[in-house]
């Protein structure tokens, strides 16, 4: 195939040199170039017990051509989510003694040369969130180090490298994306010398004539053919650039967004880092003490408001700063007011008030009769509630039946739909259908989506009793 200087996606050819942001391709749409939707699908769908299965990457191309610099700049700009990666080569057969003796009539790029049926069992137990032990090859030996194993753990993103990663059906169905990684054929036999001769102890002219008798041949027939199947394809490796900021950008999108919020565009799930999976740790602990459960219940709380408010409508500003320059920036949304159900509501008021200087918060209690008989039995609200943009705070979004309530309420009370935004810390996925699909036009802020709800109507893995733990009561 011609050789480019821009990624592939599908079929589409992106000069680099003439990129902007208007011709970027979505990052939500990379069709597959042999038809089917496997990038495009997103991140694989929840296992039974509500955790998600990892994003698998798989990365082809001849030996030499950069996969491993590819999937290293990937990993470095994924720093703020659990990556790994899994070499093909550490799956080798090890060579018996009589195939040692006769080394060089062994072809190390035939499919055979791989145990496929170990590297389908370690990725099978990788994606369903076990640690698993990775063979470690010497190549100067080729064998096994039969005592030593590279553990590697449960991650976020996985990244299989290797030059038959496609060759074979089973391993391809793993993953979410499949990139092929393109390079001239001359500057792959070049790296190849070096990297023989440095790493591996060999001399020039057995690398040459390897190369010849079985690297050359394997790439025309296993893995050239293989580049059909690949979802986006990078010219020139780790030296392209714009390619691998637009996988990470795709990758990033798909790791960030949950499935609901494809379903329901009103629904906006604060983008997780290790700070914010840290601190659910923390309160989703049932060990935690009360004071450090308020503490980081209080910091993620605060980050949901923030990100709640960058919802609000703004307007232009222009100010003078003491510099004597002049800024053009925003200016906050007015009419504002937080309305809390009580009382697992009014854990969030004080982060709302830190946020928000001197704002109105009402009240809306709602006595619990059964799984789906609500009673409002108390609320207290602003009088001009009607004139204001409402920010709903309940940390725990489970049935979705009381916030119904409480959104009818604040309806009846004159506020239009579009101007209630639902802030929770948690949300299980029944909740979120209940209430979206009643009030297409609300939005719904959240820090986590769990699992879903067990037969007694509560969230899993979820928080618990989120009132009586915050207030000390429980």
């Amino acid at each position: 195939m011609d050789s480019a200087v821009g990624p592939h996606f599908s079929g589409l050819r992106l000069d680099s040199r003439r990129l902007s942001s208007s011709s970027l391709p979505s990052p939500t749409s990379f069709p597959s170039a042999n038809g089917t939707a496997d990038a495009a699908r997103g991140v694989a769908p929840p296992k039974e017990d509500g955790t998600r299965q990892p994003f698998v990457i798989g990365v082809s191309g001849g030996t030499a051509s950069g996969k491993t610099t590819v999937c290293d700049m990937i990993i470095q700009q994924l720093h703020d989510h659990r990556v790994v990666l899994v070499n093909q080569d550490s799956f080798y057969r090890g060579l018996t003694e009589e195939q040692s003796e006769h080394v060089q009539d062994y072809n190390f790029d035939h499919p055979d040369a791989f145990d496929t049926d170990q590297l389908l069992e370690c990725m099978g137990n990788l994606k369903s969130g076990q640690s698993v032990n990775i063979p470690i090859y010497d190549f100067k030996n080729h064998r096994r180090c039969s005592e030593s194993f590279r553990k590697v753990n449960a991650s976020d993103v996985i990244i299989l490298e290797g030059i038959l990663v496609f060759h074979d059906q089973r391993v391809r169905d793993l993953m979410d994306m499949k990139i092929f990684v393109d390079t001239d054929a001359d500057i792959r036999l070049a790296r190849r010398i070096r990297r023989d001769t440095v790493e591996r102890g060999r001399d020039v002219i057995s690398v040459l004539e390897q190369y010849g008798r079985f690297v050359k041949p394997a790439f025309d027939d296993f893995v050239l053919p293989s580049k059909k199947y690949a979802d986006v394809i990078i010219p020139k490796g780790g030296d392209n650039h714009v390619a691998i900021d637009l996988i990470v950008q795709h990758i990033r999108t798909k790791l960030g967004q949950h499935d609901l919020c494809k379903i329901y565009p009103n629904v906006f799930v604060v983008h997780t880092t290790f700070q914010i999976r840290g601190m659910h740790t923390l309160i989703r602990d049932r060990n935690i003490t009360t004071p450090d459960f308020v503490f980081y219940s209080d910091r993620l709380i605060r980050l949901v408001v923030e990100h709640g408010l960058g919802h609000l409508p703004f307007t232009e500003k222009q100010v003078v700063t003491p510099t004597g320059s002049v800024y053009m920036g925003v200016d906050f949304c007015k009419k504002l007011c937080g309305v809390s159900i009580v009382r697992s509501g009014e854990s969030m008021e004080n982060a709302l008030r830190a946020c928000c200087k001197g704002i109105k918060i009402g009240k809306i209690l709602i006595h619990r009769v059964g799984d789906n008989g609500q009673q409002l039995i108390y609320h207290k609200l602003p009088m001009d509630i009607a004139e204001r943009h409402v920010l709903l705070l309940d940390p725990v979004l489970g049935t979705g039946n009381s916030a119904n309530q409480a959104i009818e309420l604040l309806i009846r009370k004159g506020v239009p739909e579009d101007r209630i935004i639902f802030l929770n810390l948690i949300s299980a996925p029944e909740g979120v259908h209940c209430v979206c699909k009643r009030f297409p036009h609300l939005k719904i802020v959240t820090s986590e989506i769990d699992g879903g709800l067990n037969d007694e109507y509560r969230v899993i893995p979820g928080l618990g009793e989120y009132g009586d733990r915050y207030f000390g009561t429980d």
